[in-house]
């Protein structure tokens, strides 16, 4: 009996050594996939507006097929860069945090794809996916900006919708900044006061 007590609560401090490590290695610097993510998406929908817009040419919508490309490049730096630092060991919060945005990845670029071969309006989906895994980001690390600013981003996918022609993608980009960019920069701020 002593020994079932003694094995309960040593998993209990093991659970919550993991989860305070988890969310001290996440506050340290880990809003840079956010500010990765986010700047690109923003800076990606402002040259797809402009190329349409001056020159009316639908194919320029093949631009957005950089995002994954420049996002994906900037993560595999930053994670470089990371590992140079410290030492860094995943734990089961990390791997939920990382197959959340495994499977948000996958499911957006089939919509991407999707939409190029069926022609439906994917913006407000994008909103909607990204919305949904920002949102579960900050309720795995209990971490309130990014839970607000993912549900911004959800409540926002009926935008597109509402707003005609091309402003449509500056109105995505604008929700971009304002759910990944923002919380981004917030994290890295709170982050950067623990350790002063």
């Amino acid at each position: 009996m002593e020994e079932k007590n003694l094995n309960e609560k040593a998993s209990l401090e093991l659970i919550s050594q993991m989860i305070t490590s988890s969310r001290r290695k996440l506050e340290d610097g880990n809003g840079i996939p956010f500010l990765i993510w986010g700047y690109t998406t923003f800076f990606v929908s402002l040259v797809v507006y402009f190329f349409i817009n001056a020159t009316g040419d639908y194919h320029y919508h093949f631009l957005w097929f950089l995002i994954p490309v420049i996002g994906s490049i900037g993560m595999a730096v930053s994670k470089q860069s990371k590992a140079k630092r410290a030492g860094h060991a995943m734990n089961f919060i990390d791997r939920v945090i990382g197959n959340i945005w495994m499977v948000i990845g996958i499911a957006s670029f089939i919509a991407s794809v999707g939409a190029f071969l069926v022609r439906f309006p994917v913006l407000p989906l994008m909103l909607l996916l990204m919305g949904i895994g920002t949102t579960l980001t900050g309720l795995t690390i209990k971490f309130k900006p990014v839970i607000i600013s993912g549900f911004i981003g959800m409540a926002s996918c009926a935008l597109p919708f509402i707003i005609d022609g091309n402003k449509q993608i500056l109105v995505f980009g604008v929700i971009y900044l304002i759910m990944m960019v923002v919380p981004g920069h917030i994290w890295n701020y709170k982050g950067r006061k623990k350790h002063v």
